[in-house]
């Protein structure tokens, strides 16, 4: 039992860890804790169910509403962050101006779509594979396959790339690196963007595990990726992985252990003791102001 409930939370956790992502990777560049990235999630696993159920297909209907959230989340920054870095706001400005944008999609999404639970489409319908006693689905291999090839993908345009090298950049100094000739507005634009693709595709595959997506489900969510992102160290991808990993897990036992009450508890009580013991998180570097 306790083989099969840690292989569901490592299911369950690559999900939260695509999520968690996306709010390193604009920590990382903006030292912004973007809260208006569950609703991003709940957008893309609406767009995915929509674009699918036209008869897109499987693939082209996944990357029409990746196109589109990562556009969503380029329009997030164009309209409402960007002119309040022009002013040069105080952060908290953009914090408070994340969760009303939050709330703003969530309740477009309500009038779109009516805040009932919507059916959606298993991605991955091959049937169950026995390993020993652990009854492992297709869904759950799919979800794992998929999140790890997005996460290396991710690294490999970080760390391996031209513009990767250009965000790496503007998150050391942006003002360094647009005197160098780094377009700072454009990277920024990328990272929104690249966050609104890991949303969508995380989105997509809880969607898919669950076989429902609704307006709200961005919410806790969003919170307990945050909750993982924080654990691994907030700015850190590698980090993002791992808490999202281990909030997973221990979701899971808790479901098992103590009673499916208590298995969105979990994510918050990891939160505060890291808070607590280590405040940077697993891999965070030290000297990083959190809002």
């Amino acid at each position: 039992m306790i083989a099969q409930q840690i292989f569901n939370g490592l299911a369950l956790g690559m999900g939260y860890a695509l999520i968690a992502v996306g709010y390193s990777l604009v920590f990382g560049i903006l030292r912004l804790v973007n809260f208006s990235h569950g609703s991003v999630y709940a957008f893309g696993a609406q767009m995915a169910m929509v674009f699918i159920g036209l008869r897109f297909g499987v693939i082209p209907g996944l990357i029409a509403s990746m196109v589109l959230t990562g556009v969503l989340g380029v329009a997030i920054d164009k309209l409402a962050l960007e002119p309040l870095r022009k002013k040069k706001s105080i952060p908290i400005a953009s914090l408070i101006t994340t969760i009303g944008i939050s709330n703003i999609v969530t309740n477009l999404l309500i009038v779109a779509f009516g805040s009932e639970k919507r059916a959606f489409p298993p991605l991955f319908n091959s049937g169950t594979l026995q390993l020993g006693k652990i009854v492992v689905s297709s869904t759950q291999i799919g979800m794992l396959v998929v999140s790890l090839i997005l996460m290396l993908i991710l690294v490999g345009i970080v760390f391996y790339t031209k513009i990767g090298l250009a965000m790496r950049a503007a998150e050391q100094n942006p003002k360094a690196a647009n005197l160098m000739g780094i377009n700072v507005n454009f990277v920024i634009s990328f990272t929104f963007f690249l966050s609104g693709i890991s949303a969508s595709i995380a989105g997509s595959l809880v969607g898919s595990y669950y076989q429902i997506v609704y307006p709200n489900m961005g919410f806790m969510a969003g919170l307990k990726a945050f909750a993982a992102a924080v654990l691994g160290g907030i700015g850190s991808l590698p980090g993002a992985i791992i808490g999202g990993l281990i909030v997973g897990v221990s979701e899971s036992m808790a479901a098992t252990v103590l009673g499916s009450t208590y298995r969105d508890s979990m994510a918050f009580i990891i939160l505060i003791i890291v808070l607590i013991v280590r405040p940077n998180g697993l891999f965070g570097k030290k000297g990083i102001t959190k809002v």
